[in-house]
């Protein structure tokens, strides 16, 4: 039922039926990408997590971003089972699905930016495949330690 209306808040006019127009529409701003890798890649969780990330994100967008996500069903919140009053934010499979995206991205600008974090540039150029084997089994695993009421912390990973 909640996901229900989740899912009518996201169904909105579109400016195109472009596939690219949808993405962009949904996940065309810095702090949504941001929000996403540091789930994906360094196993945040919750809103404290989130606004210590190097980037600095404001409450007011971070809230903004976090709802928007959820309701285009990226990710989803869960109240954390050691504290009700807290919630808990994980990808979705849709979410994940976003794993071969951002590992494009990265690797992108790494080619043409002077970026940082080479070590896990490297990881990618090497084995790209493994690389994503790595984060969806990780997500596999969450979800399981989730789902049998563990919290997950000790799943992250170091980016």
């Amino acid at each position: 039922m909640l996901w229900e209306m989740l899912k009518k808040k996201a169904d909105f006019a579109r400016r195109s039926g472009c596939p690219l127009n949808a993405s962009v529409e949904i996940l065309g701003d810095r702090w949504s990408l941001l929000i996403v890798r540091d789930m994906m890649l360094r196993g945040f969780r919750t809103f404290k997590e989130f606004l210590g990330s190097y980037e600095r994100i404001a409450t007011n967008i971070l809230t903004d971003r976090l709802r928007k996500l959820e309701e285009h069903g990226i990710i989803r919140a869960h109240s954390d089972p050691a504290d009700g009053r807290r919630l808990i934010y994980r990808l979705t499979e849709k979410g994940i699905g976003l794993a071969p995206v951002l590992t494009e991205m990265v690797l992108w600008a790494a080619a043409h930016e002077e970026t940082e974090n080479e070590a896990l540039v490297q990881t990618m150029q090497t084995n790209r495949a493994e690389f994503l084997a790595g984060i969806r089994r990780r997500w596999e695993e969450e979800n399981q330690a989730m789902a049998s009421g563990m919290s997950g912390k000790n799943l992250r990973v170091a980016s």
